[in-house]
């Protein structure tokens, strides 16, 4: 009875242990001393999709393990089967639908109960998808190497000592220490300038804890002594097991940005210097009309200290009511990016004065471009403008001047061609001031014999040598209207070029007239003298022949070239007789 007990028991047992195996979370399988299947649990058909019944008697080796890994699973069997058993070996399997499976195997000796073996039990662990884990893992790993080091981003690392555990070639090439050269080394004490060593300690302490820091500026010092801005995020650093393990510092190398930083902040002290003391009015506004920028000329002009202008709208408080309409425009194209050069804008100044200024309204940008003002620089023409208006006075008396003065004025330009002909040179020459201007003067008003000597006197005017008193005859058809004695003067712009030549007249066409008459006059005079039928002869006032007629020649015997400018008294008087004709 106990013996039939006994068997009942190990029966019970082996059942249980059938089941088992059968249903285990875990492939099981077991081969004979042949080599071929007895045991394929569940989990086993699960993983490498075949059947219990596909499986069993077949050679496991031959039919399930992949060509390349035979000869490796034969050797861990063979072993199993002379009583080395073997754990933790990596099986590989090929499933039905040619998956691929990893399988953790311990290969166990089967024996029957006189301990003969009979076979070989393999218990495995699936570990198809932690391989897969721990090969990404690997890969990330890898990867995370690869990008510290050739990153270009100084980094490094530290361990829970502060020694350096990560330096990567950006910061070899930043600092000038190879990676052999700190590795190992105190990163505080060897490579942090002393004014940073106490809050580094601090940041690195704080990231050993679990607190990572960002945008934490340090200063390290080069190989060669030089210093180097950098702006870290320090992050902890873990373990498989999230023990903290170090840090890593990530950086960014400011140097060139703070010293970048600086030169714009210089630029910008000299700019605001500049804008400052400029001898011109300077002003700004913001997006919405109030003065920002209001500089020493503005406030000395206008009389508002730049405290009482600053915050205040500028068009409602310093421009007139009749103005801020086109004010108010040209500040609102230059908020839209369209500036406006040589505005003239009109202010009032704190005591009443009245200024014009000429303003050039800029837009504004920050860094990023976006508008956010505008500024306006200006020049005070307020002077300028009366002077141009007492120029412009002049100018207009001028041309009415020489329109309606008494006497014959033209101009010409550089090329010769009239510009200039006023009313009393249009009544003389009967041309229309119309039919001249713009025409050549000497090829269509002078006459050929003078087209030599005129265009000589224009043209040495042109060089800036004048000429006075010279005859210009003006003929119409071929039949001379008139005779102007002029005087040529060279005509300059505004910065003194020469720009053409006025010439203003005199008509001496009845002076040459009455020349030539009183010419004829004098001469009928001396031919009645010189024949007349009685000794004639003159004297002048200091009593020297001057007239000496043929009846005198012919009287005296003297010839007249032997009396004129002898002294009449003592050469041709009896001394008798001087007296009374003295």
């Amino acid at each position: 009875e106990d013996s039939t007990n006994d068997v009942a028991y190990w029966k019970q047992i082996a059942d249980d242990l059938a089941r088992l195996i059968q249903k285990a979370n875990a492939p099981i399988f077991g081969i004979d001393i042949e080599g071929n299947v007895s045991e394929w649990n569940d989990k086993t058909e699960t993983i490498t999709g075949y059947s219990r019944i596909e499986a069993i008697g077949k050679p496991l080796v031959k039919t399930y393990i992949q060509p390349e890994n035979r000869n490796a699973v034969n050797q861990v069997l063979q072993k199993a089967l002379h009583g080395v058993e073997t754990a933790n070996f990596e099986l590989p399997l090929l499933s039905k639908s040619g998956k691929r499976y990893t399988v953790l195997l311990n290969a166990t000796t089967r024996r029957n109960n006189s301990g003969t073996v009979t076979g070989v039990v393999g218990v495995g662990q699936d570990i198809s998808e932690l391989k897969e884990v721990v090969a990404e893992s690997k890969r990330v790993a890898e990867d995370l190497v690869r990008l510290i080091e050739t990153a270009n981003a100084p980094i490094f690392g530290i361990d829970t000592k502060g020694k350096v555990t990560e330096w990567n070639a950006t910061a070899a090439r930043l600092l000038g220490f190879s990676k052999e050269q700190t590795i190992g080394k105190d990163l505080v004490k060897t490579f942090i300038t002393e004014e940073f060593q106490q809050s580094v300690n601090e940041v690195f302490s704080s990231a050993l804890m679990g607190k990572d820091t960002a945008n934490f500026e340090i200063a390290l010092f080069t190989k060669s002594g030089e210093r180097k801005e950098v702006l870290i995020n320090a992050t902890t650093r873990r373990g498989p097991n999230s023990e903290i393990t170090g840090v890593i510092g990530v950086g960014q190398d400011i140097t060139q940005i703070r010293e970048s930083a600086k030169e714009q902040e210089r630029i910008a002290d000299d700019l605001s210097r500049l804008i400052d003391s400029a001898n011109a009015p300077i002003f700004g506004v913001d997006v919405e009309g109030m003065v920002t920028e209001w500089n020493h000329k503005a406030a000395e002009m206008l009389g508002f200290a730049k405290e009482d202008t600053i915050g205040k709208a500028l068009v409602e408080h310093f421009i007139q009511p009749e103005n801020r309409r086109s004010v108010t425009d040209v500040l609102s194209k230059a908020l839209a990016g369209e500036e406006t050069a040589n505005y003239e804008l009109p202010l009032l100044s704190k005591f009443g004065e009245r200024y014009t200024v000429l303003l050039n309204a800029t837009t504004r940008r920050d860094s990023r471009g976006k508008i956010i003002g505008v500024v306006g620089v200006g020049q005070d023409i307020t002077t300028l403008n009366r002077l141009m208006a007492e120029a412009k006075r002049v100018a207009d008396d001028l041309t009415r001047l020489i329109e309606t003065a008494n006497a014959p004025i033209f101009g010409v330009d550089t090329q010769g061609n009239v510009t200039e002909w006023n009313q009393k040179l249009a009544g003389l020459s009967h041309f229309t001031k119309q039919e001249t201007i713009g025409k050549a003067l000497v090829a269509n008003f002078i006459t050929e014999e003078y087209h030599g000597a005129v265009s000589l006197v224009l043209l040495k005017a042109l060089h800036g040598e004048e000429t006075a008193s010279f005859e210009l005859p003006l003929v119409k058809n071929g039949e001379k209207k008139a005779v102007l004695l002029l005087n040529a003067t060279t005509r300059r712009g505004p910065d003194g070029e020469v720009i053409g030549v006025i010439c203003v007249g005199q008509d001496i066409t009845q002076l040459n007239a009455m020349t030539a008459e009183q010419q004829r006059v004098a001469d009928d005079l001396a031919r009645l003298i010189d024949s007349a039928n009685a000794p004639i002869f003159g004297v002048d006032i200091n009593g020297m022949v001057t007239e000496w007629n043929k009846k005198a020649v012919s009287i005296l015997g003297f010839d007249k070239d032997e009396t004129i400018g002898k002294n009449l008294v003592h050469t041709f008087i009896q001394p008798e007789d001087r007296k009374s004709v003295s």
